[in-house]
């Protein structure tokens, strides 16, 4: 122990959901001497919870303002008065989707080039680069779907999956880079924006509508995940026994399907849920972009609605979701690399309170409108249609569509 408690941390993008739970995870398990944030955001504006704002306070923990796409800022996040890091963990990039060519390019290839660099120079003991788990693309059906090892051939079904892959190859070229690369699935727990938590939001929305919650494609669709304390403690096994050069899934045990979320979702807010099935799914593929945005238009108003009556006037949650994200793509990793590590997961599968643990911790930051929980309707407006007048149709899987599709 004391000897982990000599290592020298530096956190890329160390204020975002990963990084500020990676800082908490390193403080309060007393596994280091120190531990350097580097992040254009200062942790008094990225929305941390108190948990997460006492470890920042640490005298253990530094934060540096960083953009890490300029080189010069990448050097400074790295100078340390001639001691160097032991550990550097790349976490930083553009996480939104459905950005441009030249955003991804910045935000994503350049920086992880510019921090791998500087990385190399510095001949830190592990680099790690945080990829995507959406490195394999796959539409069958589900019952022909195998979990993805890390050596399965990459078809990336995402722009930004694209240019992680992009990011993957380009570390190989670069010289005396001790360096590992992860794949997550689907992150959430505290402080999580984008995974499950737009889920969650959806579903109180349809809670405050009181109407049925509808989703494309079936229950079986394969949505693996990870909650963040155990991609935090693999990320520390992986610093200490991780081999140089070698791809690792993060992933837990549990095989999460969209069918096991939305049960979950739907216990905590006791609503009501169903799927459209793959030929009307199929059929609003045709015309996807206007299905998307009227969707995202749907949840979006009940949102604001709920947010104003509550008074909250900003907040850093939405229940937007990006088209690329509600396409039938199986997100299905086969963890095998670290069940051989002998690494043992703490939440093993996906559960209604690691869910409700999220929600709740937005609650009490007052950043997430309590409206939406009273079961008393504020809000209306007309059911809209899935394609061309068609959702009330019964899909695959039963009854007509009460309301639109997610």
């Amino acid at each position: 122990m004391a000897e982990k408690q000599r290592a020298r941390v530096l956190i890329l993008g160390g204020t975002g959901f990963i990084g500020r739970n990676l800082v908490h995870y390193l403080v309060k398990n007393e596994l280091v001497a120190k531990v350097r944030v580097a992040d254009k955001v200062p942790p008094q504006m990225a929305w941390l919870n108190p948990h997460h704002t006492e470890s920042f306070s640490s005298p253990k923990v530094e934060f540096r303002h960083s953009n890490l796409i300029n080189p010069a800022s990448v050097d400074n996040a790295f100078a340390d008065d001639g001691e160097e890091f032991d550990f550097v963990i790349n976490v930083a990039a553009e996480t939104k989707y459905g950005q441009t060519e030249p955003v991804y390019k910045e935000g994503v290839v350049r920086l992880s080039h510019n921090c791998a660099v500087t990385a190399a120079r510095h001949k830190v003991k592990v680099y790690m680069e945080f990829s995507t788990g959406q490195m394999y693309s796959s539409d069958k059906p589900e019952d022909d779907i195998k979990a993805n090892k890390e050596d399965c051939k990459c078809d990336p079904w995402t722009h930004m999956a694209r240019h992680k892959l992009e990011v993957e190859r380009d570390l190989e070229n670069i010289p005396d880079l001790n360096y590992i690369i992860v794949r997550p699935a689907i992150v959430y727990g505290p402080g999580d924006k984008n995974g499950l938590t737009p889920r969650l939001i959806i579903g109180a929305i349809y809670k405050y509508m009181k109407e049925k919650m509808k989703m494309l494609w079936t229950k079986d669709l394969k949505m693996n995940t990870i909650h963040v304390e155990d991609l935090c403690a693999a990320v520390w096994t992986l610093c200490q026994q991780g081999k140089p050069g070698q791809i690792y899934n993060l992933v837990d045990k549990g095989d999460t399907t969209q069918g096991r979320i939305s049960e979950l979702v739907s216990e905590i807010f006791d609503i009501n849920f169903d799927f459209v099935g793959s030929i009307m799914s199929n059929m609003a593929k045709l015309n996807m972009t206007n299905v998307v945005e009227d969707i995202n238009d749907k949840h979006m108003a009940p949102w604001a609605d709920a947010c104003q009556r509550d008074n909250i006037v900003n907040t850093p949650l939405n229940p937007f979701i990006d088209q690329e994200l509600l396409y039938n793509k199986h997100l299905c990793l086969d963890p095998a690399r670290l069940t051989g590590m002998g690494f043992t997961w703490e939440r093993p599968s996906l559960c209604v309170d690691t869910l409700r643990e999220v929600l709740d911790d937005y609650i009490k930051m007052g950043l997430f409108p309590t409206s939406l929980l009273s079961g008393e309707v504020f809000y209306s407006q007309p059911v809209g249609d899935l394609v061309d007048g068609e959702a009330g149709e019964a899909g695959e899987d039963g009854e007509g569509g009460e309301a639109d599709t997610v």
